[in-house]
């Protein structure tokens, strides 16, 4: 496949983590970001790469002054991103639906007014659960595709950390079947992290769009 087509393109970081009581925890629940640091960060900077004024990036957190559960910054640098997510406490739950929607708004937006990417954009959504809002985020995905005019302008991936069997459920279900529910394009493509290889990630990047 065309790798150009990963160029002249916009690219979205969507970091859904979320936190448990410490009563509730299962083995492992704290350190699987921790441990997956690396490889989100090589992640963003294959982005980084073909999208060089920065990232836009969402990252989930709880605080009681914003009116959304994700606090976006613009034009972010790979150097900065582990600092951002460190610095924001993440929440119990996320509202999926509303980050993505969020996201997609705002690339239509752009759209309309002339001022995306020549390639379009590829969004790039980390979670480590099964969103609370699973039928809405298809839903919003779907919704997004009947507003695209081909395939490869548009497209998301969803990365999972950890081994969340209801997440793994959810993503392939979005993943295998939004067409078959009213979708305009197959525009989601899913992975474990654990299974992107540093030499990979262009393939994962490429079959976000054509997968």
């Amino acid at each position: 496949m065309d790798t150009t087509l990963l160029q002249n393109r916009d690219y979205t970081l969507i970091i859904a983590k979320t936190t448990l009581d410490e009563a509730n925890k299962p083995p492992g629940f704290a350190e699987r970001w921790n441990a997956a640091q690396g490889a989100i960060v090589s992640l963003a900077q294959a982005c980084e790469a073909h999208d060089p004024d920065g990232i836009t990036l969402y990252v989930s957190c709880l605080d009681p002054q914003e009116s959304c559960q994700f606090k976006k910054y613009e034009h972010v640098t790979s150097d900065r991103l582990t600092q951002l997510i460190q610095e924001n406490i993440p929440p119990h739950q996320i509202n999926l639906r509303e980050v993505l929607e969020l996201a997609l708004e705002d690339y239509f937006a752009r759209k309309t007014a002339g001022t995306t990417k020549l390639n379009g954009e590829i969004m790039i959504v980390l979670l480590d659960g099964e969103p609370s809002d699973r039928m809405a985020v298809a839903r919003a995905i779907k919704t997004a595709t009947q507003k695209m005019e081909v395939n490869e302008e548009l497209g998301i991936g969803f990365v999972q950390i950890g081994e969340d069997l209801l997440a793994k459920g959810f993503l392939t279900a979005l993943d295998d079947h939004l067409q078959s529910v009213g979708a305009k394009f197959d525009i989601v493509h899913t992975k474990s992290l654990d299974t992107i290889s540093p030499d990979s990630l262009m393939a994962f990047l490429m079959d976000t769009l054509f997968d």
